[in-house]
Order: structure tokens, then C-alpha cells, then sequence
């Protein structure tokens, strides 16, 4: 029989063993705070929900200080305005809206390439899931047309979901281009898929467009969700930390 000299284990005795999980929350700023609603600015690389690097994720913090509910979700590497509900009723109200299309989302994005400016331009390219995690335009990269109201499938296709877009040019130094984003739809990695399937990949992503290439390379996905506006609530807004690389206001 075996047997452990020395003190039995306890909290006290493993702290210096365990380490700590890093306070994730305290990264977030706190937009705003209500009983039934917290609304956060996500910075970049924290992950929502956990995930395979083994992380701490936001979502955990979340629990830890307070019984939260999803109501919609930002990518690890997108940073900005993230909406937590704080009981299961405004969850349900807030997931209405969001179903309902009544939400108004507006995202910032650092793109290659210079994008067409002088007016705002609909994206409308269906999606299905890809290869390895990733999604795909429903169709042909070459059936993808430019017409004056924006970018569409030449060819009729089955099996794809609806998925639109509405960008304008706020910028462009002509290698790079800050554009704004409002998605229609609420397809995953939308604004990602659409942006590299015509041509204007966002930089810093390592999924979609060309990530080695070097006008694309970057410390972070230049993707950040600026303003969301509630019925209800109003309008919430987080400052872009990119728009210093590309010299514009992104509300001109």
C-alpha cells in the first residue's frame, strides 16, 4: 500500500500550483448596465465561448459573476459591441429582435484593395457551409457579377442561404480601404465571406482571401462591430482601434 508523506492537499496548499484563470471581463469595457441587460466592447482575440486553445473564454467570466444568456455572438477575432442578456425574458425579447431583422448592426473592416466609393452597395451572395470549418459563396466565383446596385450570382443556384450585405467606402489610401458593413442577415462569418469572394478580403483574417499574402498580414482581424441599435434601448456604440491606419472619420 502507498503512501503520502506530508500534508494533505488543499486550496491553500495548491495555489501556487494551479494558476489562476486570467479575469477575461475586466478586458471589456462596460457600455452599459441594467438589470436585465449588460452590453460589452469585446476587444480581439477573446473567445465568447471556449474553444480548443483551452483559453479562458468570456462566457465563463460571464456565469462566474452573474446567470447570463446568449443572445447573439462576435468571432474571437472581432472586437467591439457584444449584448448580454441578463434573464431569460430579455433574452427572448432581444433573440426576437435579432430574428425579426430589427436590429440595426454596423461593422468597421480594414480591407485590401482599394473599394469602389461613391455610394453604398449591396452584397447579395447566398452562403453554405465549405471545407474545414469555413463558408462559402452557394455558386461560382466567376458567376459573381458587379451591377450598379452591387455584387450578385450571375446564375440562379439551390442550396444556399440568403445572405446580404449593404458597404460603403469610408476611405481608401489605395492598397487598403476602410469600409462600413451593415449585415442584413446573420449568416456565420457574413461579412468575412462576402467581402473575400468579391475581391476586398479583410486584413489580419486567417480563414478567407490570401492570409500569407503580405498586404493582408496583420496582428488581428480588422473586423469590429461599431454601433448596434436596439428598439428599445437606442443606439450603442464602441470607437474602432484600426481607424488610425486608414485617415478617416467612420461616421463622415
Amino acid at each position: 500500500m502507498m503512501t503520502r508523506s506530508g500534508p494533505p492537499s488543499t486550496p491553500d496548499s495548491m495555489a501556487g500550483i494551479i494558476p489562476q484563470m486570467p479575469d477575461v471581463l475586466s478586458t471589456c469595457r462596460r457600455i452599459f448596465e441594467c438589470d436585465d441587460l449588460l452590453v460589452l466592447d469585446k476587444p480581439a482575440g477573446i473567445a465568447l465561448l471556449a474553444d480548443r486553445s483551452g483559453a479562458a473564454s468570456l462566457w465563463d467570466a460571464l456565469q462566474a459573476e452573474r446567470k447570463s444568456y446568449l443572445v447573439h455572438r462576435l468571432d474571437k477575432g472581432t472586437s467591439g459591441v457584444l449584448l448580454i442578456a441578463r434573464t431569460q425574458a430579455r433574452q427572448k425579447m432581444l433573440t426576437r429582435l435579432f430574428n425579426a431583422r430589427q436590429v440595426g448592426k454596423f461593422y468597421l473592416a480594414k480591407v485590401v484593395g482599394q473599394f469602389p466609393a461613391g455610394k453604398t452597395l449591396t452584397i447579395d451572395l447566398p452562403l453554405k457551409p465549405g471545407r474545414k470549418s469555413r463558408y462559402r459563396v452557394a455558386g461560382q466565383r466567376e458567376d459573381i457579377v458587379r451591377t450598379t446596385l452591387g455584387f450578385r450570382l450571375e446564375k440562379s443556384v439551390e442550396g444556399g442561404f440568403e445572405a446580404r450585405t449593404r458597404v460603403r467606402c469610408l476611405a481608401s489610401d489605395g492598397s487598403h480601404s476602410l469600409v462600413l458593413a451593415q449585415p442584413l442577415t446573420g449568416r456565420t462569418h457574413q461579412l468575412r465571406v462576402h467581402l473575400s469572394w468579391i475581391g476586398f478580403p479583410i486584413v489580419g483574417d486567417h480563414l478567407y482571401g490570401r492570409p500569407q499574402a503580405a498586404e493582408q498580414t496583420a496582428d488581428r482581424l480588422h473586423l469590429h462591430c461599431h454601433r448596434l441599435v436596439i428598439p428599445g434601448y437606442g443606439s450603442f456604440r464602441s470607437a474602432t482601434p484600426f481607424t488610425d491606419r486608414v485617415s478617416a472619420d467612420p461616421w463622415p
